[in-house]
């Protein structure tokens, strides 16, 4: 992708990214086809990361905003913690509207069951949703960005964004951890990222189980590919964590591959947010209890990240609250002998100059389902 002009009116050297399809309010997913996935080196020392990080620490914040303002405040000293920022200088985007927040979640699935046996170690990040919150945090909205999205990956920490190489936006991960991720999105967005949340996806198998489980759209008939082979029917489904994880990864079956999982993923979140902050979640001590431990036993975030904080600033988020968007995009294409997908780069700018100016209500305004 070339350089585009960034939101604030300059040349940036910051890729553009992908385009929203449009099934319902929550997701506007197109529908394209899927693409390889990155296999990355084995994973840095600073954890394992997943989908559900700031999602579940954002459910944490919600209920202490609620009811357990204290209790927050030692949950906030079991957080695993890394330097998700280590080495970002200079060329960062700058944050033109105070009180708006912006949350990379970052998804990793270090017991993927499609990896070869002589790659079962190794760490991948699977999923990137950047999470906006508007100045007065009445809501959230959740752009999944493609981790097969055709970018420039900068070529260290500090390097300028347009001084790198192109390639899937997971590679990120290979080249530099986790601030080099953070430095991708930073670059291809034109969004400063004020926090970073990441969960391993094995662990929310037990804070799903936490909440007694949730009720999930089948929305096609299918057979998992992994054992003990599940078999999912259409329709509303409840359940466990370990058939929600086997849910979730399932690609294969669905004419839009990794879209089809993105959607699943988003509509998990939306269902477990709303299980719990449930009263049958809020009012029963021990589940409430056991399911608050099993998020902060499984989460990483950036050191500065707080969790009282966000229990102030998140009180009144409810998952009616939140939409989710699938970055703009043009589909799958093959370049250097890669399956990749290519930016949707006039309707990305769009979106992302609306999350940098915290003009999201506008933006969603102007571009509703299809």
């Amino acid at each position: 992708m070339s350089a585009t002009t960034s939101p604030h009116g300059r040349s940036s050297g910051r890729a553009s990214v992908p385009s929203p399809g449009a099934n319902r309010r929550e997701d506007w997913s197109p529908p394209q086809g899927p693409g390889k996935p990155y296999r990355s080196k084995p994973r840095p020392r600073w954890g394992r990361i997943a989908l559900l990080a700031g999602l579940a620490v954002l459910i944490i914040a919600v209920i202490a905003g609620i009811s357990l303002y204290g209790y927050a405040s030692n949950l906030d000293d079991d957080l695993k913690r890394t330097n998700a920022f280590a080495g970002l200088t200079g060329d960062r985007p700058v944050k033109p509207v105070e009180g708006a927040m912006n949350i990379l979640l970052v998804g990793s699935d270090s017991r993927d069951p499609d990896a070869k046996a002589d790659e079962a170690g190794a760490w991948r990040a699977d999923t990137l949703i950047l999470m906006h919150v508007p100045a007065d945090h009445k809501s959230a909205q959740l752009i999944s960005i493609p981790r097969d999205l055709w970018v420039v990956v900068p070529k260290s920490n500090s390097a300028a964004c347009s001084d790198g190489s192109r390639a899937k936006i997971n590679a990120s991960f290979a080249f530099g951890g986790l601030p080099r991720a953070v430095h991708t999105v930073e670059c291809l967005t034109d969004v400063k990222v004020d926090h970073v949340m990441a969960i391993d996806f094995g662990g929310f198998k037990e804070v799903t189980d936490a909440l007694g489980g949730v009720d999930l759209k089948v929305d096609q008939s299918i057979t998992s590919i992994h054992k003990p082979y599940r078999k999912f029917t259409k329709g509303m489904m409840h359940m466990n964590g370990e058939q929600a994880l086997d849910w979730v990864r399932q690609r294969y079956q669905f004419p839009r591959g990794d879209f089809a999982r993105m959607q699943h993923q988003q509509e998990f979140l939306k269902a477990l947010m709303d299980k719990a902050a449930s009263s049958g979640t809020i009012g029963n001590p021990g589940k409430l209890n056991d399911f608050l431990k099993a998020v902060t036993a499984a989460v990483t975030v950036d050191e500065t990240f707080s969790l009282t904080d966000m229990a102030v600033e998140f009180r009144n988020v409810r998952g009616e609250n939140l939409t989710f968007i699938t970055s703009p995009n043009k589909g799958s294409q093959t370049i250097s002998g890669q399956s990749v997908v290519v930016s949707d780069r006039e309707k990305a700018l769009g979106l992302y100059q609306a999350v940098a100016q915290d003009k999201m209500t506008e933006w969603m305004s102007a571009n509703p389902k299809k």
